[in-house]
């Protein structure tokens, strides 16, 4: 989202437009930068923040201890340590989600393993818990509070200690997932992820108990839209099945897409993708394919009616190598980094970038440290990585700039001139911009050029153009670089047939980025379907002018942006195009 800084003029105003511009053909891939930024942690295995407005980051600690740091990294004290737990090879505390309503029932959740039984007749379990913050401390588990929701044995012996999955996440839709291995050893000798009565190798979906009822065993219910709720041969609590060792996995924040990291047996590593939304089925094929290849087809489907990697790569060494499953940047710090999916591999230190390319998926990488654990995100989308080996974590950031964001052009007319506009939020390599006009959309001709100032924090221009001419005008920016090629915004227009509303929202909305110019103060904007249904909600206090805000993937179609403010409401109608 970025926001206009030009109050609001009562003048009759058209068309606002955004894009992307680059120098040549395209530009330099983001490098990734690893600095660390806490340190002296004891195995730190996942970080995660508790969307509570806090800022407050939360580092998982392997042997049982969860440490809280200050939006500066500054250590506050610790959450809670998980007691009764196994923490050797593969074992461990693995992940901490908090609840979306935690502000006000202080609930949070852990992923933890135990064991009983002695060498070689050990029983390793995955733990699902509940945890309650004390009232009194935010900072401070209540001890006693401790619920089990879930507690799922794996086959007895010594050999079966390792593929424990291990992170928790809430979705979009409040419901609890978490990803399973499938049980260890090697090669799941006895078919659990592709058996639907295990709940090994699965992704699970639960929808955790609130109010009176959360104090009640089992603590959670089944969501009745679960995909295999019909399906007498799979579990109800299923959502997806087919998965070796999903140890790392997330949402993105923005389209609630799922992203797994899924690590092979000796050939390939996997990186699995699922867009969001509810499966008829989703199965990801293991153990009859390790990534792209065939591992054991026995009794399994052809290849295609399981769900493809994303992306797989041989594993360097055989038993030596783990993909981590990561994240889709969504901060604000880094443009260069929007939208990538960033992932690495434990052993070889290689980190993946990846993000759609209109018929597939572009990917790239660069070696930089090992022993990679997670990736977590602040409060404001902004990266984390996890070191296990070096007991750190470090953020995930870039010195790649793109050449130019051009985020807001308009033409404003005012008593005795016409007032264009134009603000970036990068720019390197540019000689200048030319202000163009025309009185038919065709020809065009130079209303004023002004010097670029090649700031890589943006900058803002606004130019005067006098003109006597009662009709419609043309006016587009042709952007030249410094090696004399060009490139051109889009064209906007000024007219005296429109009379303001309280917001002008385009008719078509094309991706996930909505220009929308707002004209009186409103407080919050929701995008509904015709029959009601709300889709998405942001608080949009203060942001009048032109803003352009990330709404999620939706499926295409009809929607309706409705604006609601203390003295009135505003709804406009867009079309979502995928084309």
């Amino acid at each position: 989202m970025h926001r206009k800084a030009t109050p609001y003029l009562n003048y009759p105003v058209i068309i606002l437009l955004t894009l992307v511009l680059s120098a040549g053909t395209g530009h330099a891939q983001p490098n990734l930068i690893y600095t660390p930024v806490i340190t002296g942690l004891n195995q730190p295995i996942d970080i995660v923040n508790a969307g509570d407005g806090t800022n407050r980051l939360f580092v998982v600690q392997k042997e049982g201890v969860i440490r809280i740091y200050s939006q500066a990294y500054a250590y506050i004290g610790d959450l809670v340590t998980v007691s009764g737990i196994s923490s050797g090879g593969e074992r461990g505390l693995l992940s901490l989600a908090f609840h979306p309503d935690y502000e006000t029932n202080r609930f949070f959740y852990v992923y933890y393993t135990t064991t009983t039984g002695s060498s070689p007749n050990t029983t390793t379990f995955i733990n699902i818990a509940r945890y309650q913050t004390r009232a009194s401390n935010p900072n401070i588990a209540d001890d006693t509070s401790r619920k089990v929701l879930l507690s799922i044995a794996k086959p007895t012996g010594d050999n079966f200690t390792n593929h424990n999955g291990g992170r928790l996440q809430f979705g979009s839709d409040g419901m609890l997932y978490f990803a399973t291995g499938d049980g260890g050893s090697g090669g799941d000798p006895f078919n659990n992820a592709q058996n639907g009565n295990s709940l090994l190798g699965k992704m699970i979906r639960l929808r955790v108990n609130t109010g009176d009822s959360a104090y009640i065993a089992p603590y959670y219910t089944i969501p009745t839209d679960n995909p295999y709720t019909d399906d007498p041969s799979v579990r109800d609590e299923i959502f997806a099945l087919g998965l070796r060792n999903p140890f790392r996995w997330s949402f993105d924040r923005l389209t609630y897409d799922m992203w797994i990291g899924d690590v092979g047996q000796d050939a390939r590593e996997e990186i699995n993708y699922l867009a969001a939304g509810i499966p008829p089925s989703a199965n990801f094929g293991w153990r009859c394919y390790e990534g792209s290849v065939a591992y054991n087809t026995a009794g399994c489907g052809p290849q295609n009616s399981y769900i493809a990697p994303v992306y797989d790569y041989p594993n360097p060494v055989p038993g030596a190598a783990a993909v981590t499953g990561g994240q889709v940047y969504r901060g604000s710090l880094y443009p260069a980094l929007y939208g990538y999916y960033i992932a690495a591999d434990f052993y070889s230190g290689n980190t993946y970038k990846i993000r759609p390319n209109g018929g597939g998926w572009w990917v790239s990488s660069q070696t930089l440290a090992t022993g990679i654990a997670a990736f977590g995100e602040a409060e404001n989308g902004e990266l984390y990585a996890v070191s296990l080996n070096a007991g750190s974590v470090s953020t995930v950031t870039t010195n790649t700039q793109l050449p130019l964001r051009l985020v807001n052009f308009n033409a404003i007319r005012k008593n005795n001139h016409i007032e264009v506009s134009w603000r970036t939020t990068y720019e390197i390599d540019l000689k200048n911009f030319q202000v163009e006009y025309s009185f038919d959309g065709r020809n065009y001709q130079l209303a004023q050029a002004v010097a670029a100032s090649n700031s890589l924090n943006g900058s803002s221009y606004s130019v005067q153009h006098h003109i006597a001419n009662t009709g419609v005008i043309y006016y587009r920016l042709r952007i030249n670089n410094a090696d004399g090629t060009a490139e051109y915004s889009p064209v906007v227009t000024t007219s005296w047939d429109k009379q303001l509303a309280g917001a002008f929202v385009p008719g078509i909305v094309r991706g996930n980025r909505l220009r929308l110019t707002i004209y009186e103060p409103f407080t919050s904007m929701r995008v509904l379907t015709p029959s009601g249904q709300t889709m998405f909600v942001r608080n949009i206090t203060g942001m009048i002018g032109f803003n352009e805000i990330l709404i999620p993937q939706l499926p295409q179609g009809t929607y309706i942006v409705q604006l609601v403010g203390n003295a009135r409401q505003f709804s406009g109608r867009i079309v979502v195009s995928r084309e």
